[in-house]
Formats: structure tokens, sequence, C-alpha cells
């Protein structure tokens, strides 16, 4: 095996650990709601949507994919309950096909003159700062010159804990005293991302949802300030949630895509919780594409999100 099968198969482990207690906690159920059933019946689709509904794949998403196996059922009276886990898993990899998201292969990053400038978004505890240091090292790794901007100035610990991730690292973190302006935090981050000849400038921003028109304000202040920098900054606006808070995930999806543009997804700590659904519901529902799920403590733990790995585990 190259290096290039070891490193899959080591990719294919984590997730598989990941997603360990969605699997379990799917599985279980859907072999109680078929036990002693020979065709999918009425009463197994109900008890399917009932599971898939208590996964937090979220009510909307979880009528699509019922009457999706419903038609199917439909046309082939005599579908078996054995046929069930793969039906479930076509439909689901095509939900998440028909989304507007690609799957990308690795931590690679457009060509460009300007470093690629990457805003994360998400309230406190979702896993915002840990994820930005893992992004960091992942770049780094991929033979990127990365830079960090501490633009979460609401408070002192954040700028704490990003210095500990820099300094672990090993990137430049560029940050001011508590209180500051985060714009001026972000145009510094930026400034001395371009004299420096960074490829990749990942800025921290505070997310109080509590008051939504003043982040709104915020951000929009952050954006245009970047813009002043780098023209066509940002060129990513990256929402972190918590994966194993299921549908409050949901809802703060909602209120942030209505504060900011977002353009892409990171969903954390899926490895502890039986809440793995989400990513399934959500990517369905704002239409946005899923780019990082977080499986794990380690720093290759954060992987790129590819919706066929992502279903086959969840199905293996």
């Amino acid at each position: 095996m190259g290096i290039f099968g070891i490193f899959n198969s080591k990719k294919k482990e984590s997730l598989d650990q990941g997603l360990a207690k969605t699997k379990e906690s799917v599985f279980t159920k859907i072999s109680r709601a078929i036990i002693g059933k020979s065709k999918v019946d009425d009463e197994v689709l109900d008890n399917l949507e009932e599971i898939l509904i208590s996964s937090d794949v979220g009510v909307e998403t979880t009528l699509k994919i019922i009457e999706r196996i419903e038609k199917r059922v439909s046309a082939d009276k005599y579908m078996g309950t054995s046929e069930l886990n793969s039906m479930l898993k076509e439909e689901i990899t095509s939900l998440l096909e028909e989304n507007n998201s690609k799957d990308i292969a690795d931590f690679d990053l457009p060509v460009s003159d300007n470093p690629y400038v990457i805003m994360v978004v998400g309230v406190n505890g979702v896993g915002k700062t840990t994820t930005i240091g893992k992004l960091a090292y992942n770049f780094k790794a991929a033979g990127k010159k990365v830079i960090l901007g501490a633009a979460d100035t609401f408070r002192a610990a954040a700028i704490d804990q990003l210095q500990i991730w820099a300094d672990r690292v090993q990137v430049p973190l560029v940050k001011q005293g508590m209180g500051a302006d985060p714009a001026s935090v972000a145009f510094d981050a930026l400034s001395s991302a371009k004299a420096q000849g960074a490829d990749v400038v990942i800025i921290d921003t505070a997310g109080r949802l509590h008051n939504k028109v003043n982040l709104m304000n915020e951000l929009s202040k952050i954006k245009s300030v970047m813009k002043k920098v780098v023209p066509d900054a940002p060129h990513e606006v990256l929402l972190i949630l918590d994966g194993s808070t299921g549908q409050n995930a949901f809802e703060q999806a909602k209120q942030f895509t209505k504060a900011t543009e977002v353009t892409a997804l990171a969903l954390t700590k899926l490895d502890g919780t039986a809440k793995g659904g989400v990513v399934i519901g959500i990517s369905d529902q704002f239409k946005i594409p899923v780019k990082y799920i977080g499986i794990g403590e380690k720093m290759d733990d954060l992987q790129i999100f590819n919706r066929k790995e992502f279903v086959e585990s969840l199905f293996s």
C-alpha cells in the first residue's frame, strides 16, 4: 500500500470511529424497527421517520427522504426490509449531491497573488478556536503559509486561546488588546499577510447572537475594511456549528445566515454524539456546503467533508 493508500485508510478509520455513536444509535433502532417484518410497509416507514428525526436529520429533510422511499416502495410492491439500508444510503447520497456543494480533495487553495481570506463565524463554545487551530495546522501541513487574526476582541479569553493554538501550530497571530476594534485587527492581519506573502489568513470573529443587529453591523464592517487590503476578501465565510447540539445547530445556522452571507459550514464534535444526522439536515435545509467535519481531538481529526465517504461510513 502506497503512502496515499495508508493516508486514506487512516482517514476512513478516523471517520468510522468519529461517526460510531450515530451509526450505533441509528442502526440499532432501524434493526428493531424491521424485526419480524419481511417488507417495507407503513409501520416500518413511520418508525423510520421517527428514527431519522430523533437522529436530528430534521423534520423537513426526513419527510423528503421518507417520500422518496415511499415512491420506490410503491413502484416495487415487494420491496423487502433487507433493502431498506441500501435505499436509505442511496437517497441520502442523492440528497447531499443535489445541494450546491462540490467535494474538495484536500487543503488546497485557488492560485492568487493575494492571500486567501477565511472569515470564521459562530457562537462561543462550538469549537470555533479549536477549528481555526486545526485549519491552520492542516493548511500548514499542505505547505501553505498561514496567518491568524484575533478579531474576536469581545473576550480576552478568545485572544488567549487563539494565541495558544498559534504557538502550538507555530503560525503568526495578529492581535490587539481586548475591546479593540475587530475591523482594525482584520485590517492589520490582512496587511501583514500580504506583506509576508502568506497563502491564507484566517480571521476569528465574535459570535454574539443575542444582539443580531450589532453582529450584522460588525461583520459588515470587518468585510468592508478587509476589502481595502484584498479587494475580493473574504473568499470564504465559514460558520462553525457544534454537531452535538442537534436542533440548536439548525437555529444558529438560521440566525447566522440572516446576519451575514455564509458560504461554507464546519460541523464539530461529531465523535461525541449520536446526532450526526444533523450534517444531512443542515446541508439540505440551508443549501450551504458542509466543508469540514470535526470527528475527534487530534489535529488531523478535522476532515474535509466528502459526501460519499460520509454516507459510506454511516452505512458501513
